[in-house]
């Protein structure tokens, strides 16, 4: 799986600015580069989103009147306008590339629903990151990450010399020779260990998380709980199996999402329903409406969405 990292941001960037051009006839090219990865897709569907969102703010702007130059005729105002709005969407494309460029030093790795990718790092751990994640390295620590988004799980070799730090938001995690999964939810964070430790928030409430334990953190006002997991559990996505806690539909349904790359949505009212159960994935893409079946719920057909609503 590719890296959805600035190369791909930056490619993605001028295949936009490229298909927006009114005599653009390489879509042949164009198609061959989407197919290449889903993360091809998804760069170039946020840089596109970007823009329009971009262009729409110039748009409003007011605009320069040539009554007031007395240099244009309508014929000179309309192509004005034109070279403003194509300038606008440019500007916007490089804004939308600018927001999302890693810093000085940082490689990004991103990947699309339904994708993983195994990150191996120098010194023999590795993470593997799930669908529709973010997760940040910097050149210079070789013993840090930061995840933006979604889940991964951490093998970690231990040094007592260089502790390995991962930030998760507001929140950090040390390991102690550790096997840990981290999923980041709509209102919460989750840390399940199954080897070693992992120390949360040091230089503060420096709690200890232990194998068969799973740590939540709540991204409001960062509260947290220390709960039991069986230790089997942890990062079992990585092997095509999903388990819930009372987590809210919500969250049900944009982890699926985010494993299988099927497009699972909530009827209005059901978001906040809590679902417990055990979800393998696979047999969802030969049936995805057998998720009702697993977790108890209605599971509707909607285009190429399925519905979930709470009995």
């Amino acid at each position: 799986c590719m890296a959805h990292d600035s190369t791909i941001l930056a490619e993605a960037a001028e295949w936009a600015v490229r298909t927006a051009e009114p005599d653009f006839e390489e879509w042949a090219a164009f198609t061959d580069w989407l197919e290449q990865s889903p993360a091809h897709n998804a760069a170039y569907d946020h840089v596109v989103m970007e823009a329009e969102a971009g262009s729409d703010v110039l748009r409003a702007a007011p605009a320069n009147d040539a009554d007031d130059t007395g240099a244009l005729a309508s014929g000179g105002q309309h192509n004005y306008r034109w070279i403003g709005a194509g300038l606008a969407a440019c500007v916007a494309l490089l804004c939308a590339l600018w927001l999302w460029q890693p810093g000085a030093g940082e490689r990004l790795y991103q990947t699309a629903p339904g994708e993983t990718q195994l990150v191996e790092l120098a010194d023999g751990s590795s993470i593997l990151l799930g669908g529709d994640s973010v997760l940040a390295l910097e050149n210079d620590k070789t013993r840090y990450a930061r995840l933006d988004q979604g889940r991964a799980l951490f093998r970690i070799e231990h040094d007592d010399r260089a502790p390995f730090h991962l930030d998760v938001g507001a929140s950090e995690l040390v390991d102690a020779g550790t096997i840990f999964d981290v999923a980041i939810r709509s209102a919460e964070i989750r840390v399940g260990v199954s080897e070693g430790a992992v120390i949360y928030n040091p230089e503060q409430q420096n709690r200890l998380v232990n194998p068969g334990q799973f740590l939540t953190i709540a991204r409001a006002d960062g509260s947290y709980r220390i709960g039991q997991l069986p230790a089997d559990q942890v990062g079992e996505w990585g092997d095509g199996r999903l388990t819930f806690r009372d987590a809210s539909l919500e969250d049900v349904a944009t982890e699926i999402s985010a494993a299988t790359g099927l497009d699972y949505r909530v009827s209005p009212g059901s978001g906040n329903r809590p679902v417990s159960g055990s979800v393998l994935l696979d047999p969802l893409e030969e049936d995805p409406a057998m998720l009702g079946e697993l977790l108890g719920i209605e599971v509707s057909s909607e285009g190429s969405s399925w519905i979930l609503q709470a009995e």
